[in-house]
């Protein structure tokens, strides 16, 4: 019973004290993880590649496999509720205070400042991955063809996740 609560509590806190999406939460559920020892940095990659790969936010697939490889269908409910529930008890608040204020100098100001440290946590966890997963001249070939297909071309991204795992096959066995 205490797994469950924990797991509810640590997907809270990821929750409320992200904001800017499931790549902004990036950093947060990558040392909540590996803190707790639910994860370690390869298996947390990994997640982070099955989430881009299967329909629904990141967050949502990372706590849904966290809760479950920890507690099972039980830690998969207690996660995901714990995740959501900031956003759904914030969203509600703050829908009905932008609707009075949402021309308010202050409140513009507010997202003035916000929207720059999103940007800033999801350049952070670009980083931080980066350094994880792009490693040997393989790694680095792959990232800048992704990164071409992506900016350039303008590949659809599961165009760019199958592109890559294809040149990672054909790099194995060569």
């Amino acid at each position: 019973m205490m797994i469950l609560i924990e797991l509810f509590l640590t997907f809270f806190k990821i929750g409320l004290f992200t904001f800017g999406g499931g790549y902004a939460m990036i950093p947060l559920i990558q040392q909540e993880m590996v803190t707790h020892g639910w994860l370690t940095i390869d298996q947390f990659v990994d997640i982070l590649a099955v989430s881009q790969m299967t329909p629904g936010a990141i967050a949502i697939n990372n706590a849904t496999f966290v809760g479950y490889k920890v507690a099972g269908i039980g830690g998969t409910a207690m996660s995901t509720f714990g995740l959501i529930s900031p956003s759904l008890i914030i969203i509600t608040i703050v829908a009905k205070l932008l609707d009075k204020f949402s021309d308010h100098p202050l409140v513009e100001g507010a997202w003035q400042g916000i929207r720059p440290a999103v940007v800033g946590l999801i350049i952070v966890a670009v980083i931080s991955i980066g350094k994880e997963v792009i490693t040997g001249i393989n790694g680095i070939i792959i990232g800048i063809i992704a990164f071409f297909l992506l900016a350039k071309v303008r590949l659809h991204p599961i165009g760019v996740i199958v592109t890559s795992g294809i040149l990672g096959i054909i790099f194995a066995l060569f």
